[in-house]
């Protein structure tokens, strides 16, 4: 018996959400996902909301001064942000 139209299930999800356009919404999931492993427990703890919107990651702290500092590292942690994700999905991070 063969089986001419077998593809690797990865393959047929990854076809799956490019066709429907999901992709970047999964690449925005695994980049919020990463965000403790990249700036850790404590700057998590004090981390509010993260979402993502037109290639920008928002962040809410609640903490002035812990803002201020994070404003320092920008690019830095948008870099193993993207690192971690994969691929570049982030170009800028806002901090309120």
């Amino acid at each position: 018996m063969s089986h001419q139209n077998e593809e690797p299930l990865g393959e047929v999800i990854r076809q799956f959400l490019q066709i429907y356009g999901l992709e970047p919404r999964l690449d925005e999931t695994r980049l919020i996902n990463s965000w403790e492993k990249v700036v850790g427990k404590m700057i998590t703890k004090h981390t509010m909301d993260l979402h993502v919107h037109k290639r920008t990651l928002f962040v809410r702290i609640d903490s002035d001064a812990l803002r201020n500092e994070l404003s320092y590292a920008k690019s830095l942690i948008v870099k193993n942000l993207n690192k971690e994700a994969g691929k570049e999905v982030i170009d800028e991070i806002v901090f309120r």
